[in-house]
């Protein structure tokens, strides 16, 4: 989706409170990579400290001369969250309980791990000069969740910050120092250009984290707008699919939106674009296992970051061979739910006064199996 003229004329200069010097925008130097480099580009920097998250391969150490053989059958990782409608994490559910479907044929279940851990987050902000300019109120909006997130952080966690207008920048890699956080947000001062390229930047991310194991996501503060991206919305849904990373979604502008709206100043396509950029965070979020938020008050923020590091923390890890082992490059769609295995029929789960809770079994919706070349 490209963003109409009417959206950046209407939304260019959104209650301006005071003057800016002269635009000068995030430094684009090369940056370093998160988690790991892109294909085909420079030579590797040393290895940095290992990230906590990562599974760590236990066992004897082998002598050099033995050899080793690569297995075809690949295991499929499945990271759920299962939350009550109030986004609150519900613990201590058995293995037994857990149903995987490929294609809507059940799956055996041959790992499982649950339990709290340290969490690996890139946080992605779009900083535009499309919507962020300096003292607007969505600059101030913008800052105000990267800021109230990176306070729920806890020190054993992760943390990196990328920041995207015509392109992604890396402003801090990860570190468990937050204050090379803290010292990346301060760049986000006067924003350079005036498009925001969503798909490339979430997408480049996502790919970047995609050897990451463990308790990993990418919280993206965003208006949703896409202006000039090379990748279409179905390759960026794709793309975000394979790559295995929950996308936690905050849309902003949502009462500022409204406030024009109810005075007219929205036209329909300017309407259109913005419930199409909402569609599309909520389709990033859903596929890719995570969560959107669209909050229209400050006083949301601390209960959504609250609610993106419970889920986070509190996740249970499943993992299965696939029956269907065929290496054609097809897509593979994954449901997981929670049945009573005595009967096959949907888990009731009550709270402590015995009554029934509704709840949400959130994973991935999918993967797209290797190709015989590969």
């Amino acid at each position: 989706m490209k963003t109409s003229t009417l959206v950046k004329l209407l939304l260019a200069g959104t209650l301006t409170l005071g003057l800016a010097p002269a635009q000068q925008g995030p430094r684009k130097e090369a940056s370093e990579t998160v988690a790991r480099p892109r294909k085909k580009e420079a030579p590797e920097t040393p290895e940095g400290p290992k990230i906590p998250s990562k599974f760590e391969k236990k066992g004897p150490a082998l002598p050099g001369d033995i050899p080793t053989f690569k297995s075809d059958v690949t295991a499929i990782s499945v990271d759920v969250a299962v939350l009550t409608n109030r986004g609150q994490p519900i613990p201590n559910i058995p293995r037994g309980n857990f149903r995987i479907l490929e294609d809507n044929v059940p799956q055996r279940i041959s790992g499982f791990s649950t339990g709290e851990a340290p969490i690996t987050v890139a946080m992605v902000i779009e900083f535009s000069n499309l919507f962020q300019q300096y003292w607007s109120e969505t600059w101030y909006q913008t800052l105000s969740a990267a800021y109230g997130f990176l306070e729920t952080l806890r020190p054993e966690d992760y943390v990196a910050v990328v920041a995207y207008d015509l392109r992604s920048e890396i402003l801090s890699d990860f570190s468990t120092d937050k204050r090379a956080a803290y010292e990346a947000m301060r760049r986000l001062q006067i924003a350079a250009y005036s498009e925001s390229n969503l798909y490339d930047a979430v997408t480049d991310t996502a790919d970047r984290m995609s050897a990451i194991e463990g308790r990993k996501a990418i919280v993206l503060i965003s208006s949703g707008i896409d202006t000039f991206s090379k990748l279409t919305f179905d390759k960026t849904r794709r793309s975000l699919q394979d790559s295995g990373v929950p996308i936690y979604a905050v849309g902003l502008m949502q009462a500022l939106r409204e406030w024009y709206d109810a005075r007219g100043y929205l036209g329909p396509i300017a309407r259109l674009d913005f419930l199409q950029a909402d569609n599309q965070l909520r389709t990033f979020a859903k596929e890719t296992g995570g969560m959107s938020f669209f909050p229209r008050f400050y006083g949301e923020f601390p209960g959504i970051f609250r609610n993106i590091s419970e889920a986070l923390r509190m996740r249970y890890e499943l993992a299965y061979v696939p029956t269907n082992l065929a290496r054609d490059g097809k897509y593979r769609k994954i449901k997981v739910d929670l049945v009573d295995p005595a009967t096959g029929k949907p888990l009731r789960i009550t709270d402590e006064n015995g009554k029934p809770l509704r709840y949400t079994v959130m994973a991935k919706a999918g993967y797209t199996a290797p190709r015989e070349v590969e």
